[in-house]
């Protein structure tokens, strides 16, 4: 297939410049959509492993006009994501393991269905089933009022459909995937934010990564707020299953964590009336800012872990709603730029980031599916490094009271 010089200017954006194929197949500016639309290695002829990208449009209840993008690699892992809903991942599964859990949602929800608005501000729940949600970026966190204004549940990116999305794909091994899209967050008077989300991944890995360029477009100052909110439900999920992470400190969200922390890294059972604990985590990472958190099994064969900068994200957020199985049986490692806590009270606690007029923020993130005992056991070996000698301090009191 023909490279032509727009295929090789996208490889550029992001990464050092290679010789790439890529594929537009959306572009608001222009009006222009595919629809469905698959390539595959054996059509473009590449050798290595083998892999396929899909992209279909749903029908049917709420998920009417929801597109779904599916990268799927013979040897590694399976990736879904949708364009629809702030290019947020869906699933990944791969060697038996899924990352992604069983909501009581089980439609992929188009956002034209969906009222933020609703419920006092907690709407979002009406689409949430995602692997991984973007919460963000004008705001996040818990809803609130104030002069006038509604702040819903964790803002509006992961309900923001992407204005143009493209796929990339290098020539040479080993034909690394890139699935880009444009979200915007344009409001008269308020924020002008674009932010280009990208997924990188090699066919045949257990590892992608997520790398999204958040650029405020205004001419004023913008504050911004970013949690990364990635759930893990069964089979890693399950009782005596155990969180880890180096962190300095611990701290329950509300009075209702308290109960909870003195074990706060452990997972029961499904529990019928359990409602969800939240724990405030500040993670410890190494000279390069690098830290990892992970999720893993009772027997220790099988898990969940994220690497993300503490220069980007410099706060963690444990989320555990071991609730029933049908009710959402689900744990979220949430790596941001602050706490759930809502946008009011992280500002009057200086944890609300800004950015000036053109200035960009880059975030990155690198998910990998632990599929044996030994993936996990190099986890668990970093993060004992990480932590040293000095144990995580748990405080009993909330930061703060909603």
């Amino acid at each position: 297939m023909k490279k032509t010089l727009a295929a090789m200017t996208v490889s550029m954006l992001f990464s050092t410049p290679v010789l790439a194929q890529s594929w537009l197949l959306t572009d608001a500016e222009s009006g222009m959509d595919k629809g469905n639309w698959s390539i595959s290695s054996q059509q473009l002829k590449l050798d290595g492993q083998p892999f396929s990208i899909e992209q279909k449009v749903l029908h049917g209840g709420k998920q009417e006009g929801t597109k779904v993008i599916t990268l799927r690699s013979d040897n590694g892992l399976t990736i879904a994501l949708s364009p629809s809903r702030g290019m947020d991942l869906l699933h990944v599964n791969g060697h038996g393991v899924r990352m992604g859990w069983d909501s009581p949602v089980d439609e992929v929800v188009n956002p034209a269905y969906i009222n933020l608005e609703s419920r006092n501000g907690l709407g979002w729940l009406d689409g949430f089933n995602e692997m991984m949600v973007r919460c963000g970026f004008e705001w996040t966190g818990h809803p609130v009022s104030k002069d006038g204004m509604l702040y819903t549940l964790h803002g509006k990116a992961g309900n923001t459909p992407a204005s143009r999305v493209e796929i990339v794909v290098d020539d040479h091994a080993p034909h690394e995937i890139r699935i880009r899209g444009l979200l915007k967050e344009h409001t008269f008077k308020k924020a002008n934010f674009s932010t280009w989300t990208e997924l990188r991944y090699i066919p045949g890995s257990d590892s992608f990564t997520i790398h999204d360029e958040l650029t405020n477009q205004s001419d004023y100052a913008q504050d911004y707020q970013i949690i990364y909110h990635s759930n893990f439900g069964t089979p890693i999920l399950e009782k005596d299953a155990r969180f880890i992470a180096p962190v300095k400190s611990v701290s329950p969200f509300n009075d209702y964590a308290k109960q909870g922390l003195k074990n706060w890294s452990t997972y029961d059972a499904p529990t019928r009336g359990f409602d969800e604990m939240v724990f405030n985590l500040m993670p410890l990472a190494d000279a390069q800012g690098k830290t990892v958190a992970a999720v893993i099994n009772s027997k220790g064969d099988k898990g969940a872990a994220i690497e993300f900068d503490t220069h980007q994200l410099p706060l963690l957020t444990l989320w555990k709603n071991t609730d029933t199985l049908k009710q959402g049986y689900v744990t979220g490692i949430e790596p941001g730029t602050n706490y759930a806590y809502p946008v009011t009270i992280e500002k009057e606690q200086g944890r609300v980031k800004q950015l000036q007029p053109g200035q960009t923020q880059a975030f990155t993130l690198t998910y990998t599916l632990l599929k044996d005992a030994q993936a996990v056991q190099k986890v668990e070996q970093r993060v004992k490094t990480l932590q040293g000698d000095n144990a995580p301090q748990l405080e009993e009191k909330p930061l703060a009271v909603e």
